[in-house]
């Protein structure tokens, strides 16, 4: 089921004719495999699509299926550069005239989800197709606190999760994420992960969103929070940077959800199963605020800095910190990320405490029945309300302190 119409403004083609789709798949495990292939086949009974695939079947399995192989590429826990160059090169050679990209964890999409995702590109005017998961309250938090309110407020993009790891695409929209992706290719970062989302914006080219269900996080050893914030956050980052001269024009935002208050009562402390998670989120926090009031002095200003000392000293059952301190805070790490002001690593790493503050805030609102989507919609608001802020300093990025 549709979720977001197609963005208004941007130029639609007219409607293409049913073409051969391509299937491009990440590399899985053999379960993981069988499911996904059977997906397939309940979701296009009558011909199946090309798919183009690392990994080695059987000798005879799957006969109503046509196979390609895909170049062989590193495992990720993403799609990568190196993906959108082969699926653009793999598309052209067979003729295709759409692409279902699948990622890690594909079993999890049901036939039905994976049918609208390669029928929105492959019989529509849609260049864009991405999901919109259905996820756990606590999980996906790094999208919601950074990635989606980022990309809405500067990109005008209506998509939950811009990073996805499923997308359908227009052969088009291949070209341009192809195109995107040559510079890290050739530059030995084929395994950077893109921003469609972004790219499509960009180019003036339709998005839509479609839901499909629950997802299945896949599990990657060696990547934990540490790993996977400054990667991905640098990656938006740099690409946020590299767009600036789009984002800075105004644009109509898109549709919102309804916003609520998210205020809380501090009479009485969060429920049992999440008063020990704040606790330990709290701590780590204040344990950074004692260890990096130095470099965070070099990023943020005075007006933050008091912010997060009153922060600290808050009692765990009352721990808010604001939509718009959050906001502010995600601003100056990103212009500082563009300016150098201190090394790449060491900005984005100073990050990680600010943001498991924002999770515990997060998780005290929801605790008190704050509804979780709300409240990641009222902070989407709050990037939204300060990208002025955002726009003025990166033209005239004066130092805030004396």
């Amino acid at each position: 089921m549709t979720t977001a119409d197609p963005i208004p403004g941007t130029a639609a083609p007219s409607a293409r004719p049913s073409a051969g789709l391509l299937v491009l798949f990440a590399h899985m495990t053999p379960e993981h495999l069988e499911d996904v292939l059977a997906n397939l086949t309940a979701a296009f009974p009558a011909e199946g699509p090309l798919i183009a695939m690392q990994d080695v079947l059987p000798a005879g399995a799957y006969p109503s299926h046509r196979f390609v192989a895909a170049p062989a590429t590193n495992p990720s826990w993403t799609l990568t550069a190196a993906d959108f160059v082969n699926a653009c090169q793999l598309a052209e050679k067979n003729g295709s005239s759409a692409i279902l990209m699948l990622g890690p964890a594909s079993g999890s999409l049901d036939a039905a989800s994976l049918r609208d995702l390669a029928n929105a590109t492959l019989t529509t005017s849609i260049d864009l197709a991405v999901p919109c998961y259905e996820l756990p309250p606590r999980a996906g938090l790094v999208n919601s606190a950074i990635l989606y309110p980022l990309t809405r407020a500067l990109f005008a993009s209506p998509a939950r999760y811009p990073l996805a790891v499923h997308l359908g695409l227009s052969l088009r929209m291949a070209k341009r994420l192809a195109g995107a992706a040559h510079r890290f290719t050739s530059s030995n970062q084929a395994e950077m992960p893109l921003w469609p989302v972004n790219e499509a914006m960009v180019a003036g080219f339709t998005i839509d969103q479609l839901d499909v269900g629950p997802r299945v996080q896949s599990q990657h050893t060696g990547l934990d929070l540490n790993t996977i914030l400054p990667l991905v956050t640098g990656a938006l980052f740099a690409d946020i940077d590299a767009k600036a001269a789009f984002w800075q024009r105004f644009r109509p935002l898109p549709p919102a959800l309804n916003a609520i208050s998210t205020s809380i009562s501090v009479a009485h402390a969060p429920p049992n199963d999440a008063a020990s998670e704040i606790v330990a989120l709290v701590n780590a926090f204040r344990l950074a605020y004692t260890n990096l009031q130095e470099v965070w002095s070099l990023v943020l200003p005075p007006s933050s800095l008091l912010a997060l000392k009153r922060l600290a000293a808050t009692d765990c059952a009352a721990f808010q910190m604001s939509d718009s301190l959050w906001a502010r805070i995600v601003y100056d790490f990103l212009l500082a990320h563009r300016l150098r002001t201190i090394n790449r690593g060491h900005l984005l790493g100073a990050l990680i405490p600010l943001y498991l503050a924002w999770v515990a805030s997060h998780i005290n609102f929801t605790a008190f029945g704050v509804d979780p989507e709300s409240h990641i919609e009222a902070v989407a608001a709050a990037f939204e309300a300060d990208k002025t802020y955002l726009v003025s300093r990166w033209r005239w990025p004066d130092r805030f302190n004396p």
